[in-house]
């Protein structure tokens, strides 16, 4: 016990604190489409420009400078666009300042790694908790000079961080790089120079409450006309009054569509965004609003008629049905994914998989117990060494997109999220579980074992069961079993369940022994208990 990490307690994942709906922007004439290109070029101008002096002032910006910014935007602008400009300029920065963050714990750990595995002799053997040498001198070689090369990356980082510079591409640096790699991207000169210019577009607004469907710039009325305020130096193509400018098509959101007229009729803030897709030449507005704080189902009364453990992999969900008093019920169930192909497929295949899993789970009124997987630390290539198909597996298990989907559907259908500590659930669960719930008609796996594992953890209930007694005889003369409970653990000690009826041949019934004295334990100096120890059926709780 004194080797393993502390588990930390369960708990109850809070709701979304916001939703996100898109439509498709059909009908729309040259005219139309040349005046958006037109607006989101010169506010994607301004963008740049204003991303550049944020960048430059680095940790010296304050309330002061960005007032600035914001009025010298207004005078070529308007103030409600100059707000939204100057809120994704520092939106984006910030996000620039977290990647750098994790970049440089990436760049530790590396370091870290490679300087205790050159530290060892060549070809030592490593254990569970840390690797041993590398297996021969060129290896150790050549780990010797990339830790040159992270070493200097880390300096370099570390000094960006400290003077508040950051790398930043509007637009994005994957869009930039494609520039030098157009055939194998399988893309023209011309067809690269479109995405970029549409990646630079901006066309977003953040919404104001009181003002008329909940925003001013971007405004879309409850019947779905879409009009937009025009920059003061474009207001010479306006076709409406007040120099706004009205597309011909209408918007009507399928999803969350009575949520977003609700919203738009008492003039309450949403956000939109307007951006085009030049793989399909279509355009879409998208509008988000952020929505109040839910009261989370307390932990208890998610555990009421037990839950439903749920196992992360990497190509399906193994889920279990578990009972109040952490038994599995039923049939394992298995809900799979196929994550090759594009990423609208991937996120498609993810999608069906969690509404099948939340309708099983709705089905019997269940909550749903996940693992609080990370793998940021995991995915480092210095920490599985050469087990790239390892690394490729973890790297390739979509665990934050699958929370977020997961918490946001379950939401909308009332089905409760509740996480848990992902330590030993999958070496516990193939220990204690796996073979004793395989049997001639069900053949479960270590995912499906791993899910029990996880039910059991969120119920309250700790993962390892008793072993069988010591074979010398029915008593502790050799020391606990194996896999007892900690000390901490009420009823650990408990008295053993009374059999009634005779117990030996010298005690007639109803005078046993009580295991809960202390002469009913094996010490010096006190008798051995009368009363036989009697398994309960599987499983059994502590």
């Amino acid at each position: 016990m004194g080797g393993l990490r502390q588990v930390g307690p369960p708990w109850v994942v809070p709701g979304p604190s916001g939703v996100s709906v898109r439509d498709r922007l059909k009908h729309l004439t040259a005219e139309d489409e040349a005046v958006l290109r037109l607006v989101g070029d010169h506010l994607g101008t301004l963008a740049s420009r204003d991303l550049r002096e944020r960048c430059a002032a680095g940790l010296e910006h304050d309330g002061e400078q960005w007032a600035g910014r914001k009025r010298a935007l207004t005078q070529v602008s308007s103030s409600r666009w100059a707000g939204s400009i100057t809120k994704a300029t520092h939106d984006q920065w910030a996000l620039a300042r977290r990647g750098q963050l994790a970049h440089m714990q990436s760049l530790e750990a590396g370091v870290r790694t490679i300087t205790h595995r050159l530290s060892l002799p060549v070809g030592e053997a490593g254990g569970k908790r840390a690797p041993g040498g590398y297996r021969s001198k060129r290896e150790w070689f050549a780990k010797g000079r990339r830790l040159q090369v992270l070493t200097d990356r880390l300096q370099a980082a570390r000094a960006d961080w400290e003077a508040g510079v950051v790398h930043v591409v509007r637009g994005g640096k994957r869009l930039l790089n494609t520039r030098h790699h157009l055939e194998s991207a399988q893309l023209t000169a011309e067809q690269w120079r479109t995405r970029w210019r549409t990646g630079r577009r901006f066309l977003q607004a953040d919404g104001e409450s009181g003002k008329r469907f909940g925003n001013e710039t971007i405004r879309v009325s409850p019947g779905g006309e879409v009009s937009i305020k025009l920059p003061a130096p474009l207001a010479h193509v306006a076709n409406a009054p007040n120099g706004r400018y009205v597309l011909a098509c209408r918007v009507a959101f399928a999803h969350r569509g009575e949520q977003w007229a609700d919203r738009v009729q008492a003039s309450r803030a949403v956000a939109y965004r307007i951006h085009e897709d030049t793989a399909r030449g279509r355009w879409y507005l998208t509008a988000s609003w952020t929505t109040p704080a839910v009261e989370t189902v307390p932990l208890s009364a998610a555990r009421t008629n037990g839950l439903v453990g749920v196992d992360t992999n990497a190509d399906h969900l193994a889920a279990w049905r578990l009972d109040a008093h952490g038994n599995p019920v039923g049939a394992p169930h298995r809900f799979d994914y196929d994550l090759s192909g594009t990423a609208a497929h991937r996120d498609a295949q993810i999608r069906h998989a969690l509404i099948r899993l939340l309708h099983w789970a709705g089905r019997h009124h269940l909550a749903i117990a996940i693992e609080n997987l990370d793998f940021t630390a995991e995915t480092t290539r210095e920490k599985h060494g050469r087990r790239k198909r390892f690394r490729k597996l973890i790297a390739g298990m979509p665990v934050a997109r699958l929370r977020a989907r997961l918490v946001s559907m379950a939401a909308e259908l009332g089905i409760t999220i509740v996480a848990v500590d992902p330590a030993y659930t999958s070496r516990w669960g193939a220990q204690h579980w796996h073979k004793a719930l395989t049997s001639k008609n069900k053949k479960p796996t270590r995912h499906d074992a791993a899910a029990v594992a996880i039910g059991r953890r969120a119920l309250g209930h700790p993962i390892r069961r008793r072993t069988a007694p010591p074979p010398a005889h029915r008593s502790d003369e050799q020391g606990h079993r194996t896999v007892q409970a900690g000390s901490g653990i009420p009823g650990r000690e408990e008295p053993r369940p009374r059999v009634p009826g005779p117990r030996t041949r010298s005690l007639r019934a109803g005078r046993e022994a009580k295991a809960g004295d202390q002469d009913a334990q094996h010490r010096s100096g006190r008798p051995a208990e009368h009363e036989p120890w009697q398994q309960d059926s599987l499983p059994l709780r502590l």
